[in-house]
């Protein structure tokens, strides 16, 4: 059984910065991708940002390229989306998304296995 498990997520003003973090476990192996999606109230849930297996291929949403970072541990199972200047409109649910394969993909059907969500919040 495939786990994400997501931790990290709080409260934070604007301009402020947060790291999440999402661990993997089962049998996802023996590669797999990794991203990020987020659902704020009232809206669908949209892509924040894709990690592939090795780490070389990162994509991330407009809204967020040069504010957040996504990166993996050496061992593959640990991905972390490092949030800096973070703004109100980056309030949402942050959920961890994992998919077999190195095949770069930005959207929420692409994505077979999914974390139980962490929230942010952005005080103005």
């Amino acid at each position: 059984q495939v786990q994400l498990v997501e931790s990290g997520g709080g409260l934070v003003q604007a301009g402020g910065s947060l790291k999440l973090s999402c661990t993997a476990s089962g049998g996802i192996y023996p590669e797999f991708a990794m991203g990020w999606l987020r659902q704020a109230p009232g809206q669908e849930r949209e892509f924040v940002a894709f990690i592939s297996w090795g780490g070389g291929n990162k994509v991330y949403a407009d809204s967020v390229r040069g504010r957040f970072i996504i990166s993996r541990d050496n061992d593959k199972t640990t991905v972390h989306l490092e949030m800096n200047s973070l703004k109100p409109e980056d309030t949402a649910v942050y959920y961890c998304a994992a998919r077999s394969g190195s095949q770069i993909v930005q959207t929420e059907t692409q994505f077979d296995y999914w974390g139980q969500g962490t929230q942010v919040t952005v005080s103005s």
